[in-house]
């Protein structure tokens, strides 16, 4: 279930994790501009609230009204207490309620992933977290299992990470670069959508903005958030600008003009352009294209809301 045509394309800017058991964060979900939504049932739910956080985000599932927003459940991990009544719960909705995906943490080894595979929700597909030493050694052999189980995605849980490494969450995130790296190259290897780690100083919009710009860079399809602030630059920052579409456009359709018929070499735009560039441009107008449908969608939603 790996990502790897452009009609599998859809944007994940931005991904917020949204506690489970906040009931108003659950409600005010539905009016965020956020390409991905993950409801919690993890980190962000104490011990004893467990049980109704996890009611909480199936009543959330079935009421709706989330729009094109992708939705996604972390889950509790099989080896705890919570797991397995999490999926189980999630396998009881009806299948117009089942979230998009499931994400599971702390997953470090590629036999862990069957268990989970065998008791997703139909239709559903796996997300796992990447988060710590054990799972960078095996990175490979982990996005490896997107061949034949429904995996679809990495998650950098570059906190964790930081705290099995004994290291600094620094700017510029120097003690995190060759995780980060494994992790994208293995994501791209087996055609994964893979998403960078949570920025937690919410005050600081500087660095956030310059962490952003490091994983777009680096090669990440978006980041995961903690706070709805985060939104806004994340969903500018992760998708191609207005001179990148122009020019990706402008590189089809010189590729495509029967006049350059069997020419690997173009200039356009003043730009020396071969066939490689051809197909990065084409991604570009995927992501871009894809963007504006969800945000035309989004806005339908919302006039719906508003007429309401």
């Amino acid at each position: 279930m790996s990502e790897t045509t452009d009609s599998a394309i859809r944007p994940r800017r931005s991904a917020l994790y949204m506690p489970g058991a906040n009931q108003r964060a659950l409600e005010k979900a539905r009016h965020l501009p956020a390409d991905c939504l993950i409801l919690d049932l993890e980190d962000a739910v104490a011990p004893d609230a467990k049980a109704e956080a996890r009611a909480q985000i199936c009543a959330a599932l079935s009421a709706g009204g989330y729009g094109p927003r992708e939705l996604v459940v972390r889950i509790n991990g099989l080896e705890t207490p919570w797991g397995a009544d999490d999926l189980a719960a999630l396998n009881a909705l009806p299948s117009s309620a089942a979230p998009q995906a499931v994400l599971a943490p702390k997953i470090s080894r590629a036999e862990e992933i069957d268990p989970l595979a065998a008791a997703l929700p139909k239709n559903t597909a796996l997300w796992i977290m990447v988060e710590t030493p054990q799972a960078i050694f095996n990175i490979e052999k982990l996005a490896a299992r997107a061949d034949d189980t429904p995996l679809s995605c990495l998650v950098m849980g570059t906190n964790d990470l930081a705290k099995e490494l004994r290291a600094g969450l620094v700017a510029g995130r120097a003690p995190l670069l060759t995780a980060l790296s494994l992790s994208i190259l293995a994501a791209r290897q087996y055609g994964l959508g893979i998403l960078d780690g949570v920025f937690n100083d919410i005050a600081d919009a500087a660095g956030f903005v310059a962490e952003c710009r490091q994983g777009a860079d680096m090669g990440f399809d978006g980041k995961t958030l903690i706070h709805p602030s985060q939104l806004a630059s994340a969903n500018e920052i992760f998708a191609p600008s207005e001179d990148e579409v122009a020019q990706a456009r402008d590189v089809v359709a010189a590729f495509a003009d029967p006049a350059h018929a069997g020419q690997g070499v173009l200039k356009v735009n003043g730009k020396m352009t071969e066939l490689l560039h051809r197909d990065m441009a084409a991604r570009v107008m995927a992501i871009a294209d894809a963007i504006d449908a969800m945000d035309a969608l989004m806005d339908a939603a919302k006039d719906i809301v508003t007429k309401d």
